[in-house]
Order: structure tokens, then C-alpha cells, then sequence
């Protein structure tokens, strides 16, 4: 951080190193070295991850019929509803993560929403997870 006078000595300029960097859709500003702050949860896909553990039960308990019921009752597409509920396949490591904020940052709604390994191991191999 550097601070000095304006030329004409009215003002104070403050001066903070930092980088932005989107994430999520949103830009997250990034702090200077030595400065650590706490790393910003990612409200999307903590939601998503939650939303698909709804209508798992939903579907397991018997209370929506089908994925096709589940997508009509939420007045949604049904491709969007299964690929949502394929975030119910995650390893729990990775869901805490994602719930607690700590994901890597590559691990985004636009990335999960693709085909990804069944096999927790895997999963974490993809991501760069420790095993």
C-alpha cells in the first residue's frame, strides 16, 4: 500500500496493489501478498449442491415420481434438473469443500455441469485433490 499527496495537496491517494479475478461469474478481488483474506464461498454452486440434495430426497422418498415430475413441479427443464442431480454423486470431501468455500478454483457450475468421473479417487485426481 502506498499513500502520498495529490499535486495540489487537497487530497490523499491511496494506492493498493491488487489483481481481480472472476469466479463463479463474479469478480473477486485478489489481496496483495502478505495479506490473507478469507477465501469467498461460492454461493452457486453451495446452493446447487444443496438444491440436488433436495430433490434426491424428493425422488428417493416417493414424493416426486420422476426426474420429468421433479422438472415440471419445479417449473424447470428437465436436462437442467438431472444435471443438477448429478452433483449428488460428488465424493462428501469434495462437497464439504465446496460448502465451506475451498474448492479450487477451476471447480465452477460450467465445469461441474460436465460429465465427470463416478469414482471418488477420480473425481479428486480430476480436480487436483489430495487423495
Amino acid at each position: 500500500m502506498k499513500a502520498e499527496l495529490s499535486r495540489d495537496g487537497k487530497e490523499i491517494i491511496v494506492t493498493i496493489p491488487m489483481q481481480l479475478r472472476r469466479r463463479g461469474g463474479r469478480k473477486l478481488i485478489i489481496a496483495p501478498d502478505g495479506i490473507e483474506p478469507p477465501p469467498p464461498r461460492e454461493e452457486t454452486l453451495a446452493k446447487l449442491v444443496a438444491r440436488a440434495h433436495r430433490w434426491l430426497k424428493l425422488l428417493e422418498s416417493g414424493k416426486v415420481a420422476s426426474i420429468r415430475a421433479l422438472a415440471e413441479q419445479e417449473k424447470l427443464n428437465e436436462s437442467y434438473v438431472s444435471r443438477v442431480l448429478n452433483l449428488t454423486l460428488l465424493a462428501p470431501a469434495i462437497v464439504e469443500m465446496i460448502l465451506d468455500g475451498k474448492q479450487p478454483d477451476r471447480m465452477t457450475w460450467r465445469e461441474l455441469r460436465k460429465p465427470f468421473p463416478m469414482v471418488w479417487s477420480e473425481q479428486k485426481e480430476k480436480w487436483g485433490l489430495p487423495l
